[in-house]
């Protein structure tokens, strides 16, 4: 609730919610009850000395300028805003309310201001639970200024408290026409949210009303909907171009971090899952996990190239043998184990982009240069003495020497790696 422009009455965006909306945001689990829901944050920037100071304590604060408001309307709204900080909903609405009823006769024209008082004091509603409250001044802020943010979150919010799912649905795709990064929209529409109050609590998933909608009108449900607005391309780059107040900025880098911390998560979980495939032979169905993994971490070179080595994982650091790069790998290795060389080839100059001096990367492209035969060469039904003469004959000589110069290069990186003698040997034979 800021002097300029409207400020969030809590990080991320909206106010707090009742019912299954509001567990959401709370972070509680279980439930759908209609309580008052957990205060979360101040409404804007400024001075919060502890939830024991006197609401009027900072006079100084209280006098700043608003907006276009006249100063006695200013004043009522910092109080209420400073009052909400506090938590004391009841007496903020009061003063949103005074400053609303003052607004006729101070005779200026900044609807503006005024929707941001509307739209603060349905923050104060949705706080203690008055949805319909809620619902009808958001509706009032949004009839002087069509596209604020807020008052369509906080509507959506309240609408989705009381199941209105349908128009719950259209206020968060607008809000996420405006902003696609306002994530408590994104969780309610889209996301089933895993919600836990400490570590112990059960774990409650909240379903996304995309499903609700689903479950309630059948796989027609969209044609039931209200329209949705579009909403203009000039609105969208205002929007962008406003400055984010500090808990905005804060809140917008807390999502962040808890978005890598779920990415993280779940690329952990599917390699462990990739590398257990490998250990049983599965390399498709590693290939799979490995892919995924890469869509949520495309820089992630070990997944192109990495091993999983049963001898090396009980050595210490530094050892020829924990270097290794021959046993088990990753995607590469389920490449070449499956015979499509040119895309394990692919997979290690991809890595080599990555990290210059992998040698495990280095390795595995040698092997796949080495695996480049012509068909008949390649084919496991051929004879293992006439897959020698044919490989001798028929294989590029090009492969060779750039097998050779890959393996080259892993000794020249680390020349206690035996296997990769052991191949040069074979392929300078060859060359011969």
């Amino acid at each position: 609730m800021g002097n300029a422009q409207e400020k969030p009455p809590e990080s991320g965006g909206g106010g707090g919610l009742t019912g299954r909306a509001g567990q959401r945001a709370a972070g509680g689990g279980g439930g759908g009850g209609m309580g008052k829901p957990q205060d979360r944050g101040p409404p804007e920037r400024g001075p919060v000395h502890g939830g024991e100071s006197s609401p009027t304590a900072d006079s100084r604060h209280l006098d700043a300028p608003a907006g276009a408001l006249p100063p006695h309307l200013a004043r009522l709204k910092n109080e209420g805003n400073h009052l909400f900080r506090h938590g004391q909903f009841g007496d903020a609405m009061e003063r949103y309310s005074r400053a609303i009823e003052g607004f006729p006769g101070a005779g200026i024209d900044s609807p503006e201001d005024l929707c941001i008082l509307y739209s603060n004091r349905a923050a104060c509603h949705l706080k203690e639970g008055s949805s319909a409250d809620c619902i009808q001044d958001c509706t009032k802020a949004l009839e002087l200024q069509p596209y604020s943010l807020k008052a369509l979150l906080r509507r959506a919010m309240a609408y989705e408290s009381l199941e209105r799912y349908r128009k719950a649905y259209v206020d968060y795709k607008t809000v996420l026409q405006i902003d696609g990064g306002v994530q408590a929209a994104h969780d309610s529409v889209h996301r089933s949210q895993r919600q836990q109050s400490d570590l112990n609590a059960k774990v409650s998933v909240v379903p996304g009303i995309t499903k609700m909608l689903m479950e309630q009108d059948g796989p027609g449900w969209r044609e039931k909907l209200p329209e949705i607005p579009t909403v203009p391309l000039a609105v969208q780059q205002q929007h962008r171009q406003k400055p984010l107040s500090a808990e905005e900025a804060e809140a917008r880098a807390a999502r962040a971090a808890a978005g890598r911390r779920r990415k993280e998560a779940r690329c952990t979980l599917l390699k462990a899952e990739g590398n257990d495939l490998v250990r049983r032979g599965c390399f498709q169905e590693a290939l799979q996990k490995y892919g995924q993994c890469l869509t949520l971490k495309p820089q992630e070179c070990a997944l192109y190239t990495n091993r999983w080595d049963k001898r090396a994982a009980t050595l210490p650091p530094g050892s020829s043998t924990h270097t290794c790069v021959c046993p088990r790998p990753r995607r590469a290795v389920c490449f070449l184990k499956l015979n499509r060389f040119e895309e394990a080839k692919q997979e290690c100059d991809r890595a080599l982009r990555l990290e210059p001096n992998n040698r495990k990367a280095f390795y595995r492209r040698a092997l796949a240069h080495k695996g480049l035969q012509v068909p008949s060469a390649r084919s496991n039904h051929t004879p293992p003495l006439v897959r020698s003469v044919l490989t001798r004959l028929l294989f590029r000589g090009q492969d060779y020497l750039s097998a050779s110069s890959d393996l080259q290069e892993v000794l020249q990186l680390d020349p206690n790696v035996r296997e990769a003698e052991q191949e040069l040997e074979t392929v300078t034979g060859l060359l011969r």
